[in-house]
């Protein structure tokens, strides 16, 4: 454990596309230094030094995981290399916070968990919208029981761009609807998974994918992800049995509850002929539609501050080893789309 007067020192592995968010965020934080961004790229490590000069670009991992003031690492390259980098970080001996998903396979977590927990080491997974404030809310209304019986959820995770190669639509996009749907439901083991997909623009990189997903409780989710389509959509909604709530993270009203459903009424047979029931009756309910005030904070810092948090007093993340194997687990089932790449770091 860390005291909270000392400075936490990390480095950060990658520095592409999501990494200055992550590096802007950790470097926000005080009490907290990021000494070293490593990337291959002389353009990257260019950005940083420009961007950041408390932090030092440099091109070898090996700068970092002999340097015994780094603390923890920050793990942003391609999937590919994430379970690679994140167990040399942990046999150094460094906590690590892996952007998602944690490894492409559950062999991997699996193996990443036993290292840590050797090395009494905290390993977090960047499901960002666990952090998000509109992603809790819903998850207290489910807890709650003001949904009533979860039925279903299905949610639309699509956009024009940005087309990937090192991994499918459903590794890039999937990840955050399955993290949330597990926090949702409290990480459930799914009874069956199957996905349809189809690759447009590469060989085996599909852009478009449908995942579906059958819980005990005879509850279902589907996720569509896409990079192919016309309009930027980030949609979930969750139908129970007594309401229904659409979370839309692209909407000025994040959360919109719908007092809507049907129930069948209970009808006595009026002669107790029972040889032939009375043809069901229904109720239809359409109440008020609710749009509750959420809070909003940067889910990143939140994020971020998480991770400081657990390695200060020795605990396990909301997002640790645990909830990343059943999104690594669901993915897998559904089929590996994460193309073998070279380290990025």
């Amino acid at each position: 454990m860390i005291m909270n007067t000392e400075k936490l020192v990390l480095a950060q592995f990658g520095c592409g596309y999501w990494g200055p968010n992550l590096l802007r965020n950790f470097s926000a934080l005080p009490n907290c230094w990021v000494k070293y961004v490593v990337d291959a790229s002389a353009d990257r490590r260019a950005f940083v030094q420009a961007n950041f000069p408390r932090t030092s670009a440099v091109e070898s991992v090996g700068t970092v995981l002999n340097d015994p003031e780094v603390q923890g690492i920050v793990i942003a390259t391609p999937a590919a290399s994430h379970f690679e980098l994140a167990l040399a970080a942990l046999r150094a001996g460094k906590h690590i916070f892996v952007e998602k998903p944690l490894a492409t396979r559950v062999a991997e977590v699996d193996e990443l968990g036993r290292c840590a927990a050797q090395h009494k080491l905290v390993v977090m997974t960047g499901h960002t919208f666990l952090y998000n404030a509109a992603v809790r809310y819903v998850k207290k209304l489910i807890d709650a029981g003001d949904l009533g019986e979860i039925r279903y959820i299905y949610s639309q995770r699509l956009n024009l761009g940005r087309i990937r190669s090192d991994i499918d639509a459903l590794w890039n996009f999937a990840p955050h609807d399955i993290s949330i749907i597990q926090y949702w439901l409290g990480d459930p083991e799914p009874l069956t998974v199957s996905r349809q997909g189809m690759a447009y623009i590469q060989d085996s990189v599909e852009d478009v994918v449908f995942l579906s997903v059958v819980y005990p409780g005879k509850i279902m989710a589907n996720i569509h992800v896409s990079w192919l389509d016309p309009q930027k959509v980030r949609k979930m909604i969750v139908v129970g049995s007594r309401k229904m709530v659409v979370y839309d993270d692209v909407a000025d009203d994040k959360i919109a509850i719908y007092d809507k459903g049907i129930d069948r009424k209970a009808i006595l047979g009026q002669h107790m002929d029972f040889d032939a029931p009375p043809r069901p009756e229904f109720n239809y309910r359409s109440g008020d539609i609710l749009l509750p005030q959420v809070k909003f904070t940067e889910p990143l810092r939140a994020e971020a501050e998480h991770f400081v948090e657990c390695i200060r007093q020795g605990r396990a993340p909301l997002t640790g080893v645990d909830h990343a194997r059943t999104v690594v687990s669901i993915l897998e089932r559904a089929g590996n789309g994460v193309l073998a790449q070279p380290l990025a770091a």
